[in-house]
């Protein structure tokens, strides 16, 4: 399904678009540093507005509760360790290579003991079970989703929620339209794209924030609540 024609073209081949993303993580080291990119020096900001932004979701009535969280394209758990750790009981992680989460226990430092699962599957062939997780995050990795395999992911997240469960969502995000990253085999939709995919997934924006504390040349990054 060919959801947009500009997605489809910039990625240019469902096959070669996965198979290049692999190919790059193959040669990332496992360590905050390989997870940040060469933007190290971001991670203690991006931790602390995803802390904040995460507090506005969990806790209280009608509110997200924190026994479980999921956390989708992991890495080696810095999401996990700085941001859904110190909130819920336990967590589980997917990602798609295995030296990553080969490397969680000894990154964790203590804290291992809490992880219940790790899944080495790519978010297109992941499917979270039902009615499982009180909050699933998914940051920078839904670039590496074609439209199609977001769409279906994200609807597959919506089942994979406990009662007043919250998906959020944080990416970088075009100004205009949809960008190719060659380096890493990614595409960096605008927010009108990202919109139209969660609306037809079923999920309804609860909140939206851009990250603040960027440098100005850095692509913007938002964080949506679903």
């Amino acid at each position: 399904v060919k959801l947009y024609a500009l997605t489809s073209q910039v990625i240019n081949g469902e096959m070669q678009f996965y198979a290049r993303a692999k190919h790059f993580y193959r040669e990332v080291p496992a360590t905050e540093e390989g997870m940040m990119g060469d933007y190290i020096e971001l991670s203690n900001t991006d931790v602390e507005s995803s802390r904040e932004f995460l507090r506005k979701f969990v806790g209280g009535v009608g509110k997200a509760g924190t026994n479980r969280a999921l956390d989708c394209g992991s890495g080696i758990g810095r999401i996990s360790k700085h941001v859904l750790l110190p909130v819920f009981k336990s967590v589980e992680l997917v990602d798609m290579m295995e030296n990553f989460l080969a490397e969680v226990p000894n990154y964790l430092q203590g804290k291992e003991d809490k992880v219940e699962m790790y899944y080495c599957k790519s978010l297109q062939e992941f499917t979270p079970a039902p009615q499982r997780y009180d909050v699933i995050w998914i940051q920078w990795v839904s670039g590496y989703l074609t439209d199609k395999d977001l769409l279906e992911f994200l609807i597959r997240c919506q089942n994979g929620l406990k009662d007043n469960g919250v998906i959020i969502l944080k990416d970088n995000v075009a100004r205009e339209g949809c960008i190719l990253d060659c380096l890493d085999s990614s595409v960096i939709r605008d927010l009108n794209i990202l919109h139209s995919l969660i609306e037809m997934s079923g999920l309804t924006i609860l909140r939206e924030e851009r990250q603040e504390g960027f440098p100005e040349q850095c692509v913007p990054v938002w964080m949506l609540a679903m």
